[in-house]
Parts: structure tokens; sequence; C-alpha cells
């Protein structure tokens, strides 16, 4: 278990994207020895001028290091990371934490975490929410599930990369509160984008409209940043419209299996799916431009 930050322990990361790749170089500045691996091996070769080592292969860094981070695209990459032969759990040191920050099933958190304890591996799912300018600068919010006493330990490295971090419960936790926090983000963007071409069919002047209606208290701050870069149709992701729509399918495949009923959410998904066809890497507030298209055919 990690006790302080004063036992430095040697920190393994692997997926080294656009949100790895801030997560780690913060951590990197906050004097962590952290040893990345990427398939795509020039990613993690672009932290070593921050101080990162770069591993040759997961099974070097599971076995080279004592809390092993990992940043991934979906399951199917969380779960070939994870398993088999060269995967973590076959070369990782009893004793050792994961710290998984995947958004992902929390049936493939749960999984995770039975895997880890047949080896004395503790496991933790830690979703990340917020976008790449808040890596960037630190300010993340982390949802915790696993073992309290794990989360505790490893408060240090939290408080490296994040502003908050909560502790939800047994394993999955973490998973389901981020599934929970981007219905809210992914419906009120949808909203939004209703909203805005509803004022403009009214005759409302598009720029006034997009700059009053972001200093409204209906906005969320997690919206609120993308109003101003709408305006001027800038839609360069800090969130991509691909991991929104990815998000929505695991949010509604939760309420299936749950039997909860989320039209809201499924009309949502309809209308973020139709934008994500045309230009996934575009951000997901790109769903206002695909809602005023619409709104031009009617």
């Amino acid at each position: 278990m990690i006790t302080s930050l004063t036992a430095n322990p040697r920190l393994g990361f692997i997926g080294i994207g656009s949100m790895g790749r801030l997560i780690a170089r913060r951590l990197l500045e906050s004097g962590y020895n952290l040893t990345a691996y990427n398939r795509d091996r020039t990613k993690a070769e672009a932290l070593v001028g921050y101080g990162a080592i770069v591993a040759k292969s997961i099974t070097d860094l599971a076995s080279n290091t004592d809390v092993i981070l990992s940043c991934l695209a979906n399951d199917d990459a969380v779960r070939t990371v994870y398993a088999g032969p060269e995967g973590v759990f076959a070369n990782v040191r009893p004793g050792s934490v994961v710290i998984e920050m995947s958004t992902v099933n929390p049936e493939t958190s749960r999984e995770l975490y039975k895997l880890g304890a047949a080896r004395a591996v503790s496991v933790l799912d830690v979703p990340i929410s917020g976008s790449t300018a808040a890596a960037e600068q630190g300010t993340l919010t982390l949802f915790a599930g696993g073992e309290r006493k794990i989360f505790d330990g490893a408060e240090p490295i939290f408080r490296a990369v994040a502003r908050q971090y909560f502790y939800l419960g047994p394993s999955g936790s973490g998973t389901t509160m981020k599934l929970v926090a981007n219905t809210l983000l992914g419906v009120g963007m949808q909203a939004i984008a209703e909203a805005v071409v509803l004022g403009q069919k009214a005759g409302l002047d598009r720029d006034r409209l997009f700059d009053v209606l972001s200093h409204t208290a209906v906005i969320a701050p997690a919206h609120a940043g993308k109003l101003a870069k709408a305006a001027s149709n800038d839609y360069a992701p800090q969130f991509a419209i691909r991991l929104m729509n990815k998000d929505f399918g695991l949010i509604l495949e939760a309420a299936a299996r749950m039997q909860v009923p989320m039209p809201v959410t499924a009309a949502a998904f309809q209308i973020n799916a139709l934008e994500a066809a045309s230009n996934n890497e575009e951000d997901f507030s790109a769903v206002i431009r695909g809602m005023e298209n619409l709104a031009r055919l009617n």
C-alpha cells in the first residue's frame, strides 16, 4: 500500500494518449519516478524530456513498478492490457497497486478487481472527469472505487493531477459515478444545442445569445467554456465526440441491465451519434452545429 508521498513509489503509466500524456507529465513534474508504455512507442518517448523511462513492454513495466496507472480507450483495451500471459496481472509483483483511470463498464472494473485480488494486487477504478485543459492544469476530478485504505494511501498521487477526488465505495463505484456524471454532461450539451437553435429561430442574434447564455446560472461549469468556442464554430477537441458517444453507449447499456428507463439520454445519444459519424474527433459540443444544421433544413 502507498503510505505517503515520501515513500516515492515507482510509477508505471500505460496509455499515453491525449489525456494520459498530460497526467503522466504532471506526475513527472511532481517528482515521481515514472515508466511509460504505449503501443506507439513515440508517444511514450515524448515524455523522456520530463524524466520518464520508456518501457519496452507491459511485462517490463509491470515487473519493475510499485503502482501502475492506465488511461485507455475502452473496455477491450483495458482487458488486453491487464489479462493474458503478457498482461499486467501475469507479471506484476504481489503487493502492487493498480489505478485504472479509463471510462469503462463497471463490470469491467469489478473484473479487474477480482483478477488483481487473485495476484495479491490492489485495484482501484478511478475514472477521470474533466477536459484536456483541466488535465494540463492539474484540476481534474477523480471518482474512485475499491478499498478505502488503498484510496487513502494513493492521495499524494491524486493531489498531483486533480483538484478534487472522491471515494465512492467498493470496486466499480468509481466507474458508475463517471457514467452518472457523463449522463448530465452529454444530455446537458444536447439541451444547450436545442435551446440555442430555438433562440436563433426566434430571431435572437447568435453571438449575443451565446454570450448572455454563458452568464446565466442554468449553464453548468463543464459547459460554460464551450459556448464561447461554439459561438466562433471552434470545435477543436477537449473531449472528443467519439468518447462521449462511447460513454453514452456504456450509460444506456448499464441502464438496460438495471431496467432503468432513460428516454432523454437515448434521444441525446441519437443526435450525438449522427454528429460523431461525420467527424468523431471534434469536441462533443459539435452537437450544437449539428442541431443548427438540422434547423436550416426545416
